[in-house]
């Protein structure tokens, strides 16, 4: 890179603020002894403490620190990690004014160095540690450097890896099976995606979020300015990505490169808010700026150890005594005993090996002068691993199973930390030698009607789910009413052409009620007719739920079961093509497959299951795995999207449920869910789907805690997809069942929608999609026969199927049963005055022998057929 002068710019060097009052300072001192909650000017003015108010400042600080210990069954002891820093590039797209561990590829070649660590490089690195005792392998690199460099793109063409990130996870598996170190990744800004990528290869990963002032990533002249991933924005969003993810994450400040005081506290306010939404928070650094040459920033002066001590104790006031903050002490000039009296509660890695490579001109202490020193200031120094005590005690689903055996042969089993003295070695990572293994209430289809659940909730709903109090504050608003004159517009315009609707007309016409809702009602059915016709069709299919052990936190779902909760189960293979044989005896022509997001299943299973149904039933359609399914198998194996779904197809794989997808709106996915694919990775999915000639069918749940707002964004998104790829079967609308639901119970959702919702929506359905999807498809399973009824009156031709077994709204509290028989949904076609057909899931014509098997048994199990247990 180029020289810069040095940066003098308001953006990176504001002007002294006036420092507090004493009457300022000594409220603020007071409200931290007493124990409240500090705002943001609150812990500005604490940041600004120096002298006796210092003092009194870090004696607070010290008070919740030993609090926290004392809690966490560790009091008086301070931690660190003993690691090996693996620099696995130093290459970069972003240009912060003050790194010199990033490089060019031109310097990394005079050098005489490759643009990449080699695998042997790497696993030079972990051996070495390993001799001296580390267990952390901290692989640090630049983000996405191929984004950038031409040189890195080919370099990772020519070694078979399709971006970094793809290299990042090869080796950390080689490290975890040749060397038994523990992987700790920093690879920059990661999307949701990548997290699942990475999570099966590393206990932890962390980014610092460094500050949110944004004007230092948006001016020039700014610290961060020309660095896409230094936006605050990006890196708060990875931080709420991490948590969603239970993905154990550091994070921390970097103090001194041109912050207010006013800055630096809300940046620690921001992780104080993502740490108790998600608790995914493990670890914050408070680290101070050091001024290097060569850089941009080369004239800044330094971080005083007393802003740094400040802000520590600020942090442990803001972050609470669970916190746990970290100072790395190559950075404090010996001044370990003011960082102690400030609140931290651990020093970091320090490597006997490598050395910072971000800052190489600080040497690490040696552990045993680290331990002297902690010592000496009333604290014993005991080693961790790079996952902490709390989340190795939380067990799933905060650490993937594949990593277990390497973190259980590192960790004392009493209190989490590091077993001192005991030397990693490698071990296979591999998938569970059985992973569907059956077990558990596999009988839960037929039972769940005869005896219910076991109890209205999971074991571990007030963990699981995030921070219900955060949700409260972002559940969606009730919406104001529409005029009566923009409903008659509207009407107009829906009657004469519906694809004229605009966005307002369209919200208008989502709220209409009484004879405006009959007329739009009338309008959609209309519209049906002459695009379908009269025939109401259905499907005989089985749903097989192959297992509902799930941690991913879908706040809605009353299905998912920890592993040890009584109503928990999985299926063997032979079970579930057991299943789609006894279905086919009575006329299916269908098997709709799709399980909780269990930690156990491997990326494979999914392919395993379509080739055993299809070995038992070469003749049965495989509709299976949702995309949330398709993204977990394709980040287990490592593959991409779209070869993990050609290979889900070649192993019998027909057709995919677009389920997963709730309302398409991040704005309310991240109320209605902690885990889930975002929207744009669900659309991701099945664009690649249809692409591939796998076509899907479309959904949306509503009438928990969305608007219509939110309704017509899903539409609108589902409509573009069809114009782009016409691979969407139909589209299902979902009526929220609310009863047994987390986030009903929590108080934060509606009851489901009402009947007047119910119409309002599947008439919307019907003419937003239109000409594009012309199937709509209502859900007796959610509204009964009545309601399902009303449903084809008001836009919908299609019931959907049999099913024969149904778990899922069961589980939520829906009281309309788990099946329905040929005759049964013939008589629902009919109560809305209407013909019944028999369909298969493409929509075509039924082969009569299928028809006629259907006809003989009515569509539905025998009472006595066997049920393997």
């Amino acid at each position: 890179m180029s020289a810069q002068p040095p940066s003098a710019s308001p953006s990176a060097a504001p002007a002294a603020p006036a420092a507090p009052t004493a009457t300022a300072m000594r409220r603020a001192l007071r409200r931290a002894r007493d124990g409240v909650a500090l705002d943001a000017a609150e812990a500005a003015v604490l940041l600004q403490a120096r002298g006796e108010d210092l003092a009194g400042l870090c004696a607070v600080a010290a008070r919740v620190r030993d609090a926290g210990l004392e809690q966490a069954g560790r009091p008086g002891v301070i931690t660190y990690s003993r690691k090996v820093f693996i620099p696995l590039t130093r290459l970069c797209r972003d240009r912060c004014h003050y790194c010199t561990f990033v490089t060019v590829p031109g310097r990394l070649r005079k050098d005489g160095h490759g643009l990449y660590l080699s695998p042997d490089e790497v696993l030079d690195i972990a051996r070495k540690g390993a001799e001296l005792g580390c267990k952390e392998a901290l692989f640090t690199l630049g983000d996405r450097p191929e984004d950038r460099w031409p040189e890195a793109r080919e370099w990772l063409d020519a070694h078979g890896y399709d971006d970094t990130l793809a290299y990042v996870r090869a080796m950390a598996v080689r490290v975890l099976e040749e060397t038994g170190l523990l992987p700790h990744l920093n690879p920059g800004v990661l999307s949701w995606t990548d997290f699942q990528r990475l999570k099966p290869v590393a206990p932890s990963m962390g980014m610092m979020l460094e500050t949110t002032a944004v004007r230092l990533w948006s001016e020039p002249g700014g610290p961060h300015h020309g660095s896409p991933d230094k936006e605050p924005a990006v890196r708060l969003r990875v931080l709420e990505d991490a948590g969603r993810s239970a993905v154990p994450f550091t994070t921390g400040v970097l103090i001194g490169i041109g912050e207010t005081y006013e800055e630096r506290a809300e940046s620690l306010l921001a992780i104080r808010r993502v740490s108790r939404a998600y608790q995914g928070v493990q670890e914050v650094i408070v680290q101070n700026f050091r001024a290097k040459p060569d850089t941009a920033m080369r004239a800044m002066p330094d971080a005083e150890l007393s802003e740094l001590a400040a802000a520590v104790a600020v942090a442990r006031l803001v972050l609470g005594p669970a916190a746990r903050i970290q100072a790395p002490p190559n950075l404090v000039d010996a001044e370990y005993a003011l960082l102690i009296g400030a609140g931290i509660d651990d020093w970091g890695g320090v490597s006997p090996l490598t050395p910072d490579h971000v800052n190489p001109e600080r040497p690490w202490p040696h552990v045993e002068e680290l331990a002297e020193r902690t010592a000496a200031a009333g604290f014993a120094l005991r080693e961790r691993l790079t996952i902490y005590p709390e989340y190795l005690k939380r067990g799933e689903p905060w650490l993937d199973p594949r990593l277990l055996p390497h973190v259980r042969a590192l960790a004392d089993p009493a209190t989490g930390l590091a077993v001192e003295g005991v030397r990693p070695t490698g071990l296979p990572w591999q998938e569970p030698d059985e992973p569907m293994t059956g077990g558990g209430r596999t009988d839960l289809f037929r039972t769940v009607d005869t005896e219910g659940r076991t109890g209205d909730r999971r074991s571990d709903f007030d963990d699981v789910y995030g921070d219900w109090e955060s949700l409260r504050e972002r559940a969606a608003q009730p919406v104001p009413r529409r005029l009566e004159s923009e409903l008659r517009s509207a009407l107009s315009t829906a009657a004469d052409d519906p694809e004229k609707l605009t966005d307002d007309q369209a919200l208008a016409l989502f709220q209409a009620d009484g004879e405006a809702l009959d007329a739009l009602t009338r309008i959609a059915d209309e519209l049906r007719r002459d695009t379908v016709g009269e025939d109401v069709t259905y499907c005989v299919t089985r749903n097989v739920n192959f297992t509902n052990v799930c941690y991913t936190g879908c706040r809605f779902c009353a299905f998912a079961q920890r592993r040890t909760d009584a109503d928990a189960y999985t299926l063997s293979l032979e079970q579930v093509a057991e299943r789609a044989e006894q279905a086919w005896r009575v006329g299916a022509t269908e098997v709709c497959m799709q399980g909780g997001i269990h930690p156990d299943l491997p990326g494979t299973a999914y392919f395993e299951i379509a080739r055993a149904v299809k070995e038992r039933v070469p003749g049965i359609h495989v509709h299976a795995f949702s995309p949330m399914e398709v993204v977990n198998g394709a980040t287990r194996t490592g593959l991409p999207v779209r070869e993990w779904l050609l290979r889900a197809k070649d192993a019998g794989l027909d057709s995919i449920p677009g389920t997963a997808a709730e309302i398409l709106d991040d704005e309310v996915r991240w109320v209605l869910t902690k885990g889930k694919l975002p929207a744009a990775t669900w659309v991701e999915v099945v664009t690649a789907a249809h692409e591939l000639g796998i076509r899907s069918s479309s959904t949306m749940m509503y009438g928990h805690v969305d608007t219509p707002k939110h309704w017509l964004g899903h539409l609108r998104l589902l409509a573009g997809i069809q114009r782009r790829t016409g691979g969407f079967t139909e589209f299902v609308t979902l009526p929220f069942v609310h009863t047994n639901a987390p986030v009903y119970l929590a108080g934060i959702a509606r009851p489901g929608p009402t009947a007047r919702d119910n119409r309002a929506v599947t008439a919307m359905a019907r003419l937003l999609l239109h000409p594009h999807i012309t199937n709509i498809q209502t859900s007796w399973v959610k509204l009964g026969a009545e309601g399902a009824a009303e449903m084809l009156r008001s836009g919908a031709n299609d019931l959907g199927g049999t099913l024969m077994e149904e778990t899922i709204s069961r589980m939520a509290g829906s009281s309309w049963g788990s099946y329905k028989s040929v005759r049964d949904l013939e008589a629902i076609a009919a109560l809305a005055g209407r013909p019944a057909r028999q369909r298969t899931t493409l929509y075509g014509e039924v082969p009569a022998e299928r028809r006629a098997a259907a006809l003989a048994s009515d569509g539905h199990l025998p009472q006595l057929l066997p049920v393997l247990d």
